[in-house]
């Protein structure tokens, strides 16, 4: 499958693998066409946007060369003379066919659009900033469409991070959205929308004084730079606080921000992926997003159907699970995995977990174990089943690994605290409940341990205190 990526480095890829689209200019080309959402660039549009004020001569053979090359790319096994599907002609000029979710700024715009309950912005909003990896078209900034696409974009998300955290408060979130608000008022001191959010934030955590001095930076701000006292709307916000008025969230409905639960099963036996597509078929919130019968099938089924969850079988003919989970977790923004196992090698349950599996539930298991397991999983928890553990853990604890992740100096006690929590099996609200925080600041952590020690799954942070011998089996 071919996808486009422009908020960020600029880039076309075919099946996950980057594909060259050659020097700057020819690679504008494309840019633009992809900033035209699909309409008909005409060739003069394109001559005078990539030579502002001076183009050459031969401007439209160069131009001709471009997309004959960039067509060679996109499509490498389109026959001579059979029309092109991806970069096509349309008079008077070219245009880019593909669907929303191939071209990762399209795909950004279509989420800004979403309405609904609290829960849907907010999982909209954060699958829309997933999106960014970096400043959008920065490479083309020397040509003015280019500039101007990229203040618009960059304006949208901006929005994103304000809609997001309007949602999270809706949520009852507060405490976990306070560090965010705090940095993207600062980085923005004049959206009034960012030091509303903020200020709410901090009241809401019980921080009436924060909130207030929230609001008096921005009178300052506003002062010095626009010489304006704050807007109609913060100043009613400020009454409001001194006065107490402001309304408490209500409690937050139990609903998955996500929605349904799309789980890829992948194992060789019919009847096995028989139960438990009847079992997926069965729950509410969960569905299955398709089958694969080995290793290769299951690659290319997690890259076709984008689930968020793999059940997957660690022996499988053509590619063994073990292969087919490191290649699946190496692609772009790739699904959980949950292993499924007989009895399988320790070597194998180990070297899967190190690789950032969610965990392991045997194939003997209750429905309800795979269901659990499923749900911890896309929730960030790691879930591996206890009479796998006790063995797994026992025989390798402690061993030394030149993989391992780095040494945990650097940590302080509180975060080491929390990371002894991971690795004893407890999710996030249990370690919240343990340690007298809040569930949002415990996942703060948790993100901020994962950066720290260079690893993206929680199953990982099990195994590297294990590893570090910061727990040991059988210790409380």
């Amino acid at each position: 499958m071919l996808t486009f990526t422009a908020l960020g480095p600029f880039q076309a890829w075919a099946d996950g693998a980057p594909l060259d689209l050659g020097g700057q200019r020819q690679r504008a080309v494309l840019a633009r066409l992809l900033v035209a959402g699909g309409r008909a660039v005409p060739v003069n549009t394109l001559i005078d946007e990539l030579w502002p004020g001076s183009p050459p001569a031969q401007a439209l053979s160069t131009i001709q060369g471009y997309v004959s090359r960039l067509r060679r790319a996109l499509e490498p096994g389109r026959a001579p003379r059979e029309e092109a599907g991806v970069l096509v002609s349309a008079s008077p000029g070219y245009a880019l066919r593909a669907r929303t979710e191939e071209v990762d700024a399209w795909h950004f715009e279509a989420l800004m659009r979403t309405d609904g309950t609290p829960a849907q912005v907010w999982a909209a909003m954060e699958s829309a900033l997933g999106l960014w990896r970096g400043p959008a078209l920065a490479e083309f900034g020397e040509l003015s469409w280019a500039a101007t696409e990229a203040s618009r974009l960059e304006e949208l998300r901006l929005i994103a991070v304000e809609r997001r955290a309007g949602a999270g408060l809706a949520l009852g979130r507060a405490t976990s959205l306070v560090a965010d608000l705090e940095a993207h008022a600062s980085a923005y001191p004049l959206r009034e929308e960012a030091w509303r959010l903020l200020a709410v934030a901090l009241y809401r955590t019980g921080r009436q004084g924060d909130a207030l001095a929230a609001l008096r930076r921005a009178r300052a701000v506003w002062r010095e730079e626009l010489g304006l006292d704050l807007s109609a709307g913060l100043k009613s916000l400020e009454a409001d606080m001194l006065a107490q008025r402001l309304d408490e969230p209500q409690a937050p409905a139990i609903v998955h921000e996500s929605g349904v639960l799309r789980v890829l099963v992948a194992d060789d036996q019919a009847l096995v992926r028989a139960g438990l597509r009847a079992m997926l078929e069965s729950e509410a919130g969960v569905e299955p997003a398709g089958e694969a019968a080995d290793g290769e099938a299951a690659i290319a089924a997690a890259r076709e159907q984008r689930p968020d969850v793999v059940l997957l079988d660690i022996q499988m003919p053509r590619l063994d699970g073990l292969a087919a989970a490191r290649r699946i977790l190496a692609g772009e923004r790739p699904p959980k995995v949950v292993m499924m196992t007989t009895f399988g090698s320790d070597e194998n349950l180990y070297a899967a977990l190190r690789a950032g599996v969610s965990g392991f539930v045997l194939k003997t298991s209750a429905p309800e174990q795979f269901l659990a397991a499923i749900r911890a999983a896309a929730a960030g928890d790691a879930l591996i089943d206890p009479a796998v553990t006790t063995r797994l853990i026992a025989a390798f604890a402690g061993r030394t690994d030149p993989a391992s992740p780095p040494a945990l100096a650097g940590l302080s006690d509180d975060r080491l605290d929390v990371l002894k929590l991971v690795a004893r099996g407890l999710t996030d609200r249990q370690i919240g409940q343990t340690l007298a925080l809040a569930e949002e600041e415990v996942g703060l952590v948790v993100k901020g341990l994962l950066e720290h020690l260079g690893l993206f799954d929680r199953a990982q942070l099990v195994m590297a205190a294990y590893e570090s011998g910061l727990v040991t089996p059988g210790a409380k």
